[in-house]
Protein backbone atom coordinates (compact mmCIF):
# COMPACT_ATOMS: atom_id res chain seq x y z
CA UNK A 1 0.00 0.00 0.00
CA UNK A 2 1.41 3.28 -0.61
CA UNK A 3 1.74 5.94 1.99
CA UNK A 4 -1.81 7.34 1.83
CA UNK A 5 -4.44 4.94 2.68
CA UNK A 6 -8.15 5.11 2.30
CA UNK A 7 -8.19 4.63 6.48
CA UNK A 8 -5.88 8.52 7.16
CA UNK A 9 -8.37 10.11 4.13
CA UNK A 10 -5.60 12.40 3.39
CA UNK A 11 -6.42 16.17 2.85
CA UNK A 12 -6.74 15.86 -1.00
CA UNK A 13 -8.84 18.09 -3.60
CA UNK A 14 -11.19 14.88 -3.43
CA UNK A 15 -11.54 14.63 0.35
CA UNK A 16 -11.55 18.72 0.42
CA UNK A 17 -14.79 18.55 -1.95
CA UNK A 18 -16.48 15.59 -0.34
CA UNK A 19 -16.51 17.27 2.96
CA UNK A 20 -17.72 20.44 1.54
CA UNK A 21 -20.89 18.84 -0.32
CA UNK A 22 -21.26 16.49 3.42
CA UNK A 23 -21.26 19.95 5.43
CA UNK A 24 -23.99 21.38 3.05
CA UNK A 25 -25.79 17.79 2.65
CA UNK A 26 -25.42 17.56 -0.81
CA UNK A 27 -24.99 15.10 -2.90
CA UNK A 28 -21.81 14.85 -5.80
CA UNK A 29 -22.59 15.39 -9.52
CA UNK A 30 -19.72 14.06 -11.97
CA UNK A 31 -19.75 14.57 -15.42
CA UNK A 32 -18.14 12.50 -17.66
CA UNK A 33 -16.82 13.47 -20.63
CA UNK A 34 -14.62 12.19 -23.59
CA UNK A 35 -11.67 14.57 -24.21
CA UNK A 36 -11.51 15.21 -28.10
CA UNK A 37 -14.94 14.50 -28.46
CA UNK A 38 -16.40 15.59 -30.51
CA UNK A 39 -13.55 18.36 -31.16
CA UNK A 40 -11.12 19.29 -29.53
CA UNK A 41 -12.46 22.83 -28.90
CA UNK A 42 -15.96 21.70 -28.27
CA UNK A 43 -14.74 19.05 -25.81
CA UNK A 44 -13.02 22.06 -24.03
CA UNK A 45 -15.92 24.22 -24.17
CA UNK A 46 -17.71 21.50 -22.45
CA UNK A 47 -15.69 20.35 -19.76
CA UNK A 48 -15.53 23.84 -18.97
CA UNK A 49 -19.35 23.75 -18.85
CA UNK A 50 -19.91 20.35 -16.81
CA UNK A 51 -17.46 22.16 -13.99
CA UNK A 52 -20.00 25.13 -13.57
CA UNK A 53 -22.47 22.60 -12.72
CA UNK A 54 -20.43 19.26 -11.50
CA UNK A 55 -18.54 18.69 -8.38
CA UNK A 56 -16.08 16.56 -9.70
CA UNK A 57 -15.52 16.16 -13.04
CA UNK A 58 -14.10 12.87 -14.78
CA UNK A 59 -11.98 12.95 -18.24
CA UNK A 60 -11.89 10.11 -20.26
CA UNK A 61 -8.44 9.63 -21.76
CA UNK A 62 -9.24 8.06 -25.91
CA UNK A 63 -7.87 4.30 -26.15
CA UNK A 64 -8.10 1.99 -29.17
CA UNK A 65 -9.16 -1.21 -27.32
CA UNK A 66 -12.26 0.06 -24.76
CA UNK A 67 -12.87 -3.18 -23.47
CA UNK A 68 -15.34 -1.79 -20.68
CA UNK A 69 -17.56 0.76 -22.69
CA UNK A 70 -20.37 0.78 -24.42
CA UNK A 71 -21.23 2.04 -28.21
CA UNK A 72 -21.39 5.43 -26.66
CA UNK A 73 -18.09 6.28 -25.28
CA UNK A 74 -16.46 3.74 -28.10
CA UNK A 75 -17.93 6.19 -30.72
CA UNK A 76 -17.06 8.98 -28.79
CA UNK A 77 -13.05 7.40 -27.95
CA UNK A 78 -12.59 6.52 -31.75
CA UNK A 79 -14.24 9.81 -32.77
CA UNK A 80 -11.35 11.64 -30.73
CA UNK A 81 -8.50 9.22 -31.84
CA UNK A 82 -9.12 10.02 -34.97
CA UNK A 83 -8.60 13.59 -34.59
CA UNK A 84 -5.42 12.93 -32.67
CA UNK A 85 -6.13 12.87 -29.00
CA UNK A 86 -4.08 11.37 -26.98
CA UNK A 87 -2.96 10.92 -22.90
CA UNK A 88 -0.55 13.86 -23.78
CA UNK A 89 -3.12 15.49 -25.39
CA UNK A 90 -5.45 15.41 -22.86
CA UNK A 91 -3.02 16.54 -19.99
CA UNK A 92 -2.55 19.68 -22.46
CA UNK A 93 -6.47 20.42 -22.66
CA UNK A 94 -6.79 20.17 -19.12
CA UNK A 95 -3.90 22.49 -18.65
CA UNK A 96 -5.62 24.96 -20.79
CA UNK A 97 -9.04 24.53 -19.23
CA UNK A 98 -7.86 25.62 -15.45
CA UNK A 99 -10.10 24.20 -13.95
CA UNK A 100 -11.52 25.08 -10.64
CA UNK A 101 -13.18 21.97 -10.22
CA UNK A 102 -11.23 18.06 -9.36
CA UNK A 103 -10.54 16.63 -12.25
CA UNK A 104 -10.50 12.59 -12.08
CA UNK A 105 -8.60 11.02 -15.31
CA UNK A 106 -10.48 7.93 -16.61
CA UNK A 107 -7.98 5.90 -18.55
CA UNK A 108 -7.00 2.51 -19.22
CA UNK A 109 -3.60 0.73 -18.44
CA UNK A 110 -1.81 1.30 -21.34
CA UNK A 111 -2.16 4.77 -22.57
CA UNK A 112 -0.39 5.54 -19.23
CA UNK A 113 2.16 2.66 -19.38
CA UNK A 114 3.17 4.13 -23.15
CA UNK A 115 3.63 7.60 -21.63
CA UNK A 116 5.53 6.49 -18.91
CA UNK A 117 3.80 5.86 -15.24
CA UNK A 118 6.43 8.20 -13.84
CA UNK A 119 6.04 10.60 -16.07
CA UNK A 120 2.83 10.84 -16.01
CA UNK A 121 1.99 11.09 -12.42
CA UNK A 122 4.38 13.80 -12.42
CA UNK A 123 2.85 15.74 -15.21
CA UNK A 124 -1.12 15.28 -13.59
CA UNK A 125 0.11 15.69 -10.84
CA UNK A 126 1.84 19.33 -11.54
CA UNK A 127 -1.77 20.14 -12.93
CA UNK A 128 -3.17 19.42 -9.99
CA UNK A 129 -5.24 16.15 -11.32
CA UNK A 130 -7.33 14.96 -8.18
CA UNK A 131 -7.33 11.38 -9.45
CA UNK A 132 -7.00 8.24 -11.51
CA UNK A 133 -9.61 5.40 -12.54
CA UNK A 134 -7.96 2.76 -14.09
CA UNK A 135 -10.79 0.95 -15.86
CA UNK A 136 -8.95 -2.49 -16.74
CA UNK A 137 -6.87 -2.35 -13.75
CA UNK A 138 -8.46 -4.80 -10.67
CA UNK A 139 -7.15 -4.61 -7.21
CA UNK A 140 -4.16 -6.39 -6.55
CA UNK A 141 -3.30 -7.18 -10.65
CA UNK A 142 -0.27 -4.88 -10.51
CA UNK A 143 1.07 -3.66 -6.77
CA UNK A 144 3.58 -1.59 -8.83
CA UNK A 145 1.42 0.00 -10.36
CA UNK A 146 -0.94 0.62 -7.38
CA UNK A 147 1.79 1.46 -5.36
CA UNK A 148 3.17 4.92 -7.25
CA UNK A 149 -0.09 6.01 -7.81
CA UNK A 150 -1.18 5.63 -4.14
CA UNK A 151 1.94 7.36 -3.35
CA UNK A 152 0.97 10.55 -5.53
CA UNK A 153 -0.18 13.63 -5.47
CA UNK A 154 -3.42 11.60 -7.60
CA UNK A 155 -5.84 9.77 -5.78
CA UNK A 156 -6.44 5.90 -7.06
CA UNK A 157 -9.93 5.34 -7.43
CA UNK A 158 -11.60 2.00 -7.54
CA UNK A 159 -14.36 0.58 -9.74
CA UNK A 160 -16.40 -1.67 -7.75
CA UNK A 161 -19.13 -3.99 -9.33
CA UNK A 162 -22.04 -4.62 -7.92
CA UNK A 163 -21.61 -8.47 -7.96
CA UNK A 164 -18.80 -8.17 -5.54
CA UNK A 165 -18.70 -10.21 -2.88
CA UNK A 166 -17.89 -9.31 0.84
CA UNK A 167 -14.49 -10.95 0.60
CA UNK A 168 -13.30 -9.37 -2.68
CA UNK A 169 -14.59 -6.15 -1.96
CA UNK A 170 -12.61 -5.97 1.04
CA UNK A 171 -9.07 -6.33 -1.09
CA UNK A 172 -11.08 -3.86 -3.84
CA UNK A 173 -11.24 -1.21 -1.48
CA UNK A 174 -7.87 -1.66 0.32
CA UNK A 175 -5.43 1.29 -0.09
CA UNK A 176 -8.63 3.07 -2.28
CA UNK A 177 -8.57 7.03 -2.40
CA UNK A 178 -11.03 9.36 -2.74
CA UNK A 179 -14.21 7.61 -3.10
CA UNK A 180 -15.43 3.84 -4.32
CA UNK A 181 -16.89 4.24 -7.82
CA UNK A 182 -19.97 1.92 -7.42
CA UNK A 183 -21.03 0.91 -10.88
CA UNK A 184 -24.63 0.73 -10.83
CA UNK A 185 -25.19 -2.37 -13.33
CA UNK A 186 -23.31 -5.16 -14.81
CA UNK A 187 -22.31 -4.83 -18.66
CA UNK A 188 -20.27 -1.92 -20.17
CA UNK A 189 -21.23 1.65 -19.74
CA UNK A 190 -24.38 3.17 -21.26
CA UNK A 191 -28.02 4.90 -20.29
CA UNK A 192 -30.31 2.77 -19.11
CA UNK A 193 -34.22 3.80 -18.56
CA UNK A 194 -34.00 1.39 -15.13
CA UNK A 195 -31.76 1.03 -12.37
CA UNK A 196 -30.81 -2.49 -10.80
CA UNK A 197 -33.27 -3.21 -7.99
CA UNK A 198 -30.29 -4.08 -5.36
CA UNK A 199 -28.22 -0.86 -5.71
CA UNK A 200 -29.42 -0.18 -2.12
CA UNK A 201 -27.63 -3.84 -1.23
CA UNK A 202 -24.44 -3.12 -3.08
CA UNK A 203 -24.48 0.41 -1.90
CA UNK A 204 -24.63 -0.49 1.94
CA UNK A 205 -21.96 -3.65 1.55
CA UNK A 206 -19.83 -1.32 0.11
CA UNK A 207 -20.47 1.64 3.14
CA UNK A 208 -19.52 -1.29 5.38
CA UNK A 209 -16.44 -1.73 3.72
CA UNK A 210 -14.68 1.23 3.42
CA UNK A 211 -15.25 4.79 4.86
CA UNK A 212 -14.88 6.34 1.87
CA UNK A 213 -17.66 8.44 -0.11
CA UNK A 214 -19.24 5.83 -2.98
CA UNK A 215 -20.41 7.26 -6.17
CA UNK A 216 -22.32 5.32 -8.24
CA UNK A 217 -22.18 5.31 -12.22
CA UNK A 218 -22.97 3.17 -15.39
CA UNK A 219 -26.55 4.15 -16.74
CA UNK A 220 -27.81 7.10 -15.26
CA UNK A 221 -29.65 9.38 -17.37
CA UNK A 222 -32.76 10.98 -16.02
CA UNK A 223 -32.95 13.65 -13.34
CA UNK A 224 -35.12 10.80 -11.88
CA UNK A 225 -32.57 8.42 -11.72
CA UNK A 226 -30.33 10.95 -10.44
CA UNK A 227 -32.82 11.51 -7.40
CA UNK A 228 -33.43 8.03 -6.70
CA UNK A 229 -29.66 7.37 -6.57
CA UNK A 230 -28.75 10.26 -4.71
CA UNK A 231 -31.13 9.39 -1.79
CA UNK A 232 -28.67 6.33 -1.49
CA UNK A 233 -25.29 7.46 -2.99
CA UNK A 234 -23.04 10.59 -1.98
CA UNK A 235 -22.46 11.18 -5.64
CA UNK A 236 -23.76 10.28 -9.13
CA UNK A 237 -21.49 10.20 -12.66
CA UNK A 238 -23.07 10.99 -15.84
CA UNK A 239 -21.22 9.61 -18.90
CA UNK A 240 -23.03 7.78 -21.35
CA UNK A 241 -26.21 9.96 -21.78
CA UNK A 242 -23.86 13.25 -21.46
CA UNK A 243 -21.92 12.30 -24.51
CA UNK A 244 -24.88 11.54 -26.46
CA UNK A 245 -26.23 14.71 -26.02
CA UNK A 246 -22.97 16.77 -26.49
CA UNK A 247 -22.46 15.07 -29.53
CA UNK A 248 -25.95 15.28 -30.68
CA UNK A 249 -27.03 18.55 -29.83
CA UNK A 250 -23.61 20.53 -29.01
CA UNK A 251 -22.07 21.90 -25.47
CA UNK A 252 -25.31 24.18 -24.87
CA UNK A 253 -28.01 21.23 -24.28
CA UNK A 254 -25.35 19.34 -22.78
CA UNK A 255 -24.92 21.65 -20.01
CA UNK A 256 -29.12 22.40 -19.57
CA UNK A 257 -29.13 18.63 -19.34
CA UNK A 258 -27.19 18.47 -16.38
CA UNK A 259 -28.40 21.32 -15.14
CA UNK A 260 -31.71 19.21 -14.88
CA UNK A 261 -29.96 16.25 -13.28
CA UNK A 262 -28.38 18.77 -10.97
CA UNK A 263 -31.77 20.01 -10.24
CA UNK A 264 -33.09 16.12 -9.55
CA UNK A 265 -30.27 15.41 -7.36
CA UNK A 266 -30.85 18.21 -5.51
CA UNK A 267 -34.20 19.29 -5.00
CA UNK A 268 -36.71 16.50 -6.89
CA UNK A 269 -37.21 14.19 -9.84
CA UNK A 270 -37.96 15.97 -12.59
CA UNK A 271 -37.65 19.27 -11.16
Amino acid sequence: MGSRSAITLSDSPLTRTWAALRSTGRRALIPYLTAGYPTRDTSGAAIRAAAEVGDIIEVGVPFSDPLADGPTIQRSTFQALQQGMTLAGTIELIAELELSRPVVLFSYLNPILRYGMDRFLADAGALGVAGLILTDLPAGSDPAVESAVQASTLDLIRLIAPTTQAARLKIAVEGAQGFVYLVARLGVTGATSSLSGDLAESIGQVRRTTPLPVAVGFGISTPEQAHTVGQMADGVVVGSALVDVLGRDGVREAARFLRQLRAGLDGGAGR
